[in-house]
């Protein structure tokens, strides 16, 4: 079960990788286009205010269409053949359902407590899909009709049929069995999906009425999962579904822009439920700290490599958001140590909630800078220099808190290993050597492929925005998370037989080059 349900988290972050661009068009665009921030330039017939309108609707593509990218996006991560032809049976037999649901609500609409005739939005509890009106579902819809159609496409798109039948194999007989399976399916959700959504409205108010203590657990348990990777599954109904706010928090704060760029008041006041998307903070100002204080406690004739590891992937945390490669340096020698930068993380975020900071700070300066400070800076520097003041001090508590444990406890971070041992992370150049004719282009992923046992051991691959996610057969044959450090990974994550590579941004090419290699049956060069 674990498996799957890691195997679903990592499928589901495949249109989220989207989302980092889409962002940066939206705070650029929203910028350029509000009057409070760039004066009679941006009003509304001026060629200015025409032009970046373009571009600012353009960027909202993602995420006005949140439920179909999610549709198409789960298949390539989770149909086991023919991922292409398994998205477009998603998507077709999505728009099914909702024309079905449609139907059955605008026919029926009373009997299961719903007011088709109401205005989409709002609390009507309905909303638009691809011009369908229809029960807001949102992402969870998406997913689950998703997911009933890849069990299809999985148990039956190879299905034989009489040679005067083959017109109908493949995609249009998964299309066929999903056309019928669907209609109760929609009726089901006319009963239930209604009744979720009152129990949404009353979890809504539960959070909300939490205040800071929920803010402190939510950061908490999403700083938590990373490490069995689903983090995604915790934080993704919250930004992008209608948990908090209709349409997600990314979706929601992004018009809420104009309003907030011309306003001087408290942002924690005018949109308190994007305090939930603050679990940014400690990759900027904790990963510093961490970084500072793994140099610190290194051994002198260490450090230089120590620095050399530390300053590339310390950047990616700050600027990308992604912490993988830093947060796994200490994750799998000391767990508990991973559980106090959870800790130190939650209250940074909470205190920064206290201070009336908040807004899109999920991911790194890049995201934080085109959602937040460049759109919104004018009237709200004295928030953001207060944010940049607590996030120092707590660069300071993560180095003196990491500092004095690794010290203490004398962990084995980089560049206090034994004697014996060199401060791993190498490089590509570090198994050169030992590709023996292997093309050079290939190598990493024949490494990572031997150090999982061979062809012969993977049951399926796919990944995240950092991690290559393997499910494997017999565990025991994988190598340790220090081969895979050699190498030229960041580590590796065990969990029975699921076995998570971490890997860096590059890991959409090293799966490339690993599904390659795996076609061919063996380990070997290809």
């Amino acid at each position: 079960m674990m498996q799957k349900i890691q195997k679903f988290g990592g499928a589901m972050f495949t249109p989220v990788l989207l989302f980092a661009f889409a962002g940066i068009v939206i705070g650029v665009g929203t910028l350029f286009t509000t009057e409070a921030v760039m004066g009679s330039l941006a009003a509304t017939d001026t060629m200015w205010f025409k032009c970046w309108n373009v571009v600012l609707q353009g960027g909202w593509t993602v995420f006005n269409q949140l439920p179909l990218l999610f549709v198409v996006g789960l298949p390539i991560g989770m149909a086991k053949k023919q991922n292409a032809r398994c998205c477009m049976e998603a998507l077709v037999l999505y728009l099914t359902f909702h024309y079905f649901l449609s139907t059955i609500l605008s026919q029926w609409g009373y009997v299961f407590g719903v007011d088709f005739a109401a205005e989409v939005g709002g609390t009507s509890g309905l909303t638009m899909i691809a011009n369908i009106k229809t029960l807001d579902m949102g992402m969870i819809g998406a997913l689950a009709i998703s997911g009933i159609v890849i069990y299809l496409h999985n148990r039956f798109f190879d299905t034989e049929l009489p040679e005067w039948l083959g017109t109908f194999s493949g995609s249009t007989f998964v299309f066929m069995i999903g056309f019928f399976v669907l209609i109760p399916v929609a009726i089901l959700a006319a009963f239930v999906w209604p009744k979720i959504q009152l129990g949404m409205l009353a979890f809504q108010g539960f959070v909300k009425g939490a205040g800071a203590l929920g803010i402190w657990v939510f950061v908490f348990l999403e700083r938590a999962l990373i490490p069995f990777g689903l983090h995604h599954i915790l934080y993704s109904p919250f930004w992008y579904d209608n948990v908090l706010v209709p349409g997600g928090l990314y979706s929601y704060w992004a018009t809420m822009l104009p309003e907030l760029a011309s306003s001087s008041a408290s942002l924690a006041s005018m949109v308190p439920e994007a305090g939930f998307s603050s679990t940014g903070f400690s990759k900027i100002f904790g990963c510093a700290g961490v970084a500072l204080a793994f140099y610190a406690t290194a051994k002198p004739e260490k450090k230089k490599k120590t620095l050399g590891l530390l300053v590339p992937i310390t950047l990616t945390a700050i600027f990308c958001g992604v912490t993988e490669p830093i947060e796994f340096t200490f994750l799998f020698v000391a767990p508990w140590l991973f559980i106090v930068h959870a800790l130190l993380a939650a209250t940074l975020s909470t205190a920064i909630y206290l201070a009336g900071v908040v807004g899109i700070h999920a991911g790194g300066v890049i995201e934080m800078a085109s959602l937040n400070w460049i759109p919104l800076m004018a009237n709200h520097w004295q928030q953001y220099l207060a944010m940049l003041g607590i996030g120092l001090v707590f660069t300071v508590i993560w180095f003196v808190v990491f500092k004095f444990l690794i010290i203490k406890f004398d962990v084995k971070t980089p560049g206090r290993e034994d004697d014996d041992e060199d401060v791993k992370f190498h490089t590509k150049s570090d198994y050169k050597e030992k590709k023996n004719g292997t093309d050079e282009k290939y190598a990493f992923a024949k490494a990572i492929l031997e150090g999982l046992g061979g062809a012969g051991n993977i049951v399926d691959v796919t990944n995240c925005a950092t991690r290559l996610r393997v499910n494997v057969k017999d565990p025991s044959i994988c190598k340790n998370d220090g081969y895979f450090k050699s190498i030229g990974a960041h580590g590796c994550s065990a969990n029975g037989k699921s076995i998570q590579v971490i890997v860096g941004l590059k890991v959409p090419k090293v799966r490339d080059d690993f599904e390659k290699l795996l076609s061919t049956g063996s380990s070997e060069s290809i």
